[in-house]
């Protein structure tokens, strides 16, 4: 059984918003709205894992000390639609009043979570608009001490490929064997993708059939392994691939994957 802790793919909507007149703008509704909920059904659907399904902000809000518990107590951290600011900043930073009152300096999160994955963690870092370089870069991975675990090379520049007809992916020889058992012959079109680039410390198991590029792609670290799958686990890209009658498996399959036995 898996402890899974799982940040990422959650939004707040709000509206639609009404300008009533030059100086009021009135927003008529609001949602929160949990876009991870397919991913964290497909890891507890045979009842042996549990996820522990986090907002970016709750993240983001974390107190020192905090997260250390979490590297203690879970087995597996999957980060999905996830700058590295969110890693690197924190909100007193922003607090003018703690200006000047002594150091002011909080535990690097990024250094933590190499770590963990060194001394046995597993890790899965999720594709989206603010994953990998992102959407005009915002994501930054590759700009941080993230890229010396990861299993694929982030861009220097926006990375994301989308199309609105989909792309297919197809499993690699090593691939076929990873995922022994599971066809991906009718795998669903994913609307997008961030775009990396292989690296020899990196095992691609899955590329996109059209352009060639890694999809899914695992490399171990230290006594750790980390599983970059490089589109959206859940809506936009991902419309389609959550209601895929195989979603439960694919998931369960990299499960499995990083996980020490």
């Amino acid at each position: 059984m898996a402890k899974i802790y799982y940040v990422g793919d959650w939004a707040v909507l709000t509206g639609p918003v009404f300008a009533e007149s030059p100086f009021q703008f009135a927003p008529k509704g609001l949602e929160i709205f949990n876009y991870g909920v397919w991913l964290k059904n497909a890891l507890e659907s045979t009842g042996k894992h549990t996820v522990e399904s986090v907002a970016v902000w709750d993240f983001y809000k974390l107190p020192p000390g905090a997260y250390e518990k979490i590297l203690d107590e879970y087995d597996v951290l999957i980060f999905s639609d996830f700058e590295a600011k969110l890693f690197q900043l924190n909100p007193d930073f922003f607090e003018r009043q703690k200006f000047g009152k002594g150091i002011l300096t909080f535990p690097d999160r990024v250094r933590l979570t190499i770590e963990a994955v060194k001394a046995g963690k597993g890790l899965m870092m999720l594709g989206g608009w603010y994953s990998f370089t992102g959407e005009l870069g915002k994501g930054g991975w590759g700009r941080t001490r993230l890229r010396e675990i990861l299993p694929v090379q982030c861009l220097d520049h926006e990375d994301l490929v989308e199309s609105t007809e989909g792309f297919f992916p197809e499993l690699t020889e090593s691939g076929l064997l990873r995922y022994r058992d599971l066809s991906l012959e009718n795998f669903p079109p994913v609307l997008g993708y961030n775009e990396t680039n292989p690296i020899p410390e990196g095992e691609v198991l899955c590329r996109i059939k059209e352009t060639g590029d890694p999809l899914v792609a695992i490399r171990e670290v230290g006594k750790g392994k980390v599983l970059a799958y490089t589109s959206d686990p859940a809506p936009h890209w991902g419309l389609n691939f959550v209601y895929w009658d195989h979603y439960n498996d694919f998931w369960l399959k990299s499960l499995e994957l990083v996980l020490n036995s």
